[in-house]
């Protein structure tokens, strides 16, 4: 009998990260369409079971009205999806600041959680969301500035994202916060360890991990002193590195991002360098996606986690628009639930 759990879920934010009106920029993909690409996604009658997204413009105004709010909600509803993990506006740009910024930089960064938790409690109350984290980083681009005084930048990180983690538990939440090497204090696995170690706050705070982000973080890519293998690695050098890393850095896992990655970065818009997400049949891709995820998956149900999301972050409009990605994604999370599901 297949698996109940985890569910499937796909990103919203594909649609918008990197998208914009500048030169060089792919114009932005709206919910509406992003809903509508997923739902058509059919696998042998088997569809996605709802959507992680990102809380601001063009797809939500995290300041919108809860009448708005329910609309968005219901629209979702209307597809026969659940909403899952909700991304935080964190970034400068968006509503919040730097993590490690001053006191007003991260009284926006706060300001930003509160705007998640309130509409995380709106979408609960109508009933499209029973499940999922609050997603974050410590929205401070790149490592030279944290690199000026690691230690006292890690500290006040930590001390952001202690406060963040109160006002979550306050409001029936909990974060997770991303892992990629573009974000200072969390740029390899090591310091992303150290990080939430000093924030100490497990049952709201925890990591979420991507397989394509992680990826670098055995590379070493923005941490070359914490690297576990190299570029061109052999199997049997990348399993026993790959496990010891997971080993660390599950225990703090409560949400899971599905994802290929060509061992290669890419950026586009104002998000800087981090892991490159490819399709799930890229042939230059490095990870066994099915594998991977059984090491993270362990003990998954015992940390609270249910439900899983393919991230294709930055994928190029035409990939988003075709509907053959979404069909062999969908196939691709199958076989993850398939080999490591439970009930």
């Amino acid at each position: 009998m297949p698996h109940p759990l985890p569910k499937l879920h796909n990103a919203m934010w594909p649609g918008l990260v990197g998208k914009g009106s500048d030169a060089g920029q792919e114009p932005p993909i709206s919910l509406e369409r992003m809903l509508g690409l997923t739902a058509a996604a059919n696998v042998n009658g088997q569809k996605f079971d709802g959507v992680d997204y990102f809380l601001f413009l063009p797809h939500t105004n995290p300041e919108a009205s809860d009448s708005e709010l329910v609309r968005i909600a219901d629209m979702i509803a209307k597809h026969g999806f659940s909403v899952g993990s909700l991304v935080a506006p964190v970034w400068p740009g968006t509503v919040g600041d730097s993590a490690m910024g001053d006191a007003a930089a991260r009284e926006k960064f706060l300001s930003a959680v509160k705007m998640a938790c309130r509409i995380a409690k709106v979408f609960e109350r109508q009933g499209v969301r029973k499940y999922g984290v609050i997603r974050i980083d410590s929205a401070e681009f790149g490592v030279a500035k944290w690199r000026e005084n690691p230690k006292a930048n890690t500290a006040k990180i930590a001390a952001t994202f202690r406060e963040a983690a109160m006002i979550a538990k306050d409001n029936g939440q909990r974060l997770a916060a991303e892992g990629e090497i573009c974000w200072a204090g969390m740029h390899s696995w090591r310091d992303m360890l150290d990080l939430l170690e000093e924030v100490g706050m497990p049952e709201a705070l925890g990591f979420q991990a991507d397989l394509a982000h992680t990826y670098l973080y055995l590379l070493g890519y923005n941490a070359p002193e914490h690297a576990l293998v190299k570029p061109g690695h052999t199997e049997a050098e990348f399993w026993p590195a790959y496990r010891d890393m997971v080993a660390k850095l599950r225990p703090w896992t409560i949400d899971f991002h599905v994802a290929q990655n060509d061992g290669q970065v890419h950026g586009a818009g104002s998000h800087d360098k981090t892991g490159k997400h490819c399709p799930a049949d890229d042939p230059n891709g490095k990870l066994d996606i099915v594998k991977c995820s059984g090491e993270w998956l362990k003990d998954a149900a015992d940390r609270g986690i249910h439900h899983i999301c393919w991230d294709g972050c930055m994928f190029p409009n035409a990939t988003l628009e075709n509907p053959n990605t979404w069909n062999t994604i969908l196939k691709t999370m199958i076989a993850v639930r398939d080999a490591h599901g439970w009930t």
